[in-house]
């Protein structure tokens, strides 16, 4: 099959239990709760998304026929003086990256001794061999991934609230503000809750607040 990347960067997950930590991003091209397009924003299940995977256009992004071509790429994107002190970690986010990551594109990652987390909005279930699997779900969308590595639910959103999620087989629970012009309010609102239910923990976007990518 063809695999559809919008872009691939190396920075640091900026985002839940990884934050801090060092990974290439792999963001596939296309989701199935929008199409990425203004004229069908109201369309959307998650109408906040600020995110740009339409296309094959940005840094390290384009068509790639096999799956060993695209874990190629990846790996070029890792520092190459840091292979044997560390296992490389790379991140398949997207859009939505399970319409794309398949068994063949993880085993190829894994030979080229890659850790492979996703992020999904658990819409899709995904293929054997995920390393790390992160679930974010979205108000109004149905839930078919109910266990996995981390939950990150973006908070505040009506239809969405943490109590529908708090039962589900994750082995870690996170709270991410939604970034909004009501931002600060909604990190206060997000405070508040995970100070009052400590199964949660808050989830901050420290890639924005270091302006990085």
């Amino acid at each position: 099959m063809n695999y559809f990347v919008k872009e691939i960067f190396y920075s640091i997950q900026g985002e839940g239990f990884h934050t801090g930590r060092p990974a290439v991003f792999c963001r596939f091209s296309g989701c199935n709760l929008w199409s990425g397009k203004e004229a069908d924003r109201h369309k959307a299940a998650c109408q906040w998304c600020d995110t740009d995977f339409v296309g094959c256009d940005g840094e390290g992004g384009g068509t790639f026929k096999t799956a060993m071509d695209l874990a190629d790429r990846i790996a070029t994107f890792w520092p190459q003086k840091d292979l044997n002190s560390v296992r490389p970690f790379v991140v398949c986010t997207g859009g939505e990256p399970l319409l794309q990551l398949d068994a063949g594109l993880i085993s190829a990652l894994h030979d080229r001794g890659f850790e492979v987390a996703v992020e999904t909005n658990g819409t899709l279930l995904p293929p054997e061999g995920i390393d790390w699997i992160c679930v974010s779900p979205k108000a109004g969308a149905d839930l078919l991934l109910r266990s996995g590595d981390e939950l990150k639910l973006v908070y505040p959103q009506p239809g969405a609230e943490p109590e529908k999620y708090a039962h589900l087989n994750f082995s870690h629970f996170f709270l991410q503000p939604m970034d909004s012009p009501d931002a600060a309010e909604n990190t206060k609102r997000a405070l508040e809750y995970v100070l009052s239910h400590p199964r949660w923990r808050l989830s901050l976007q420290t890639q924005k607040i270091l302006k990085i990518k």
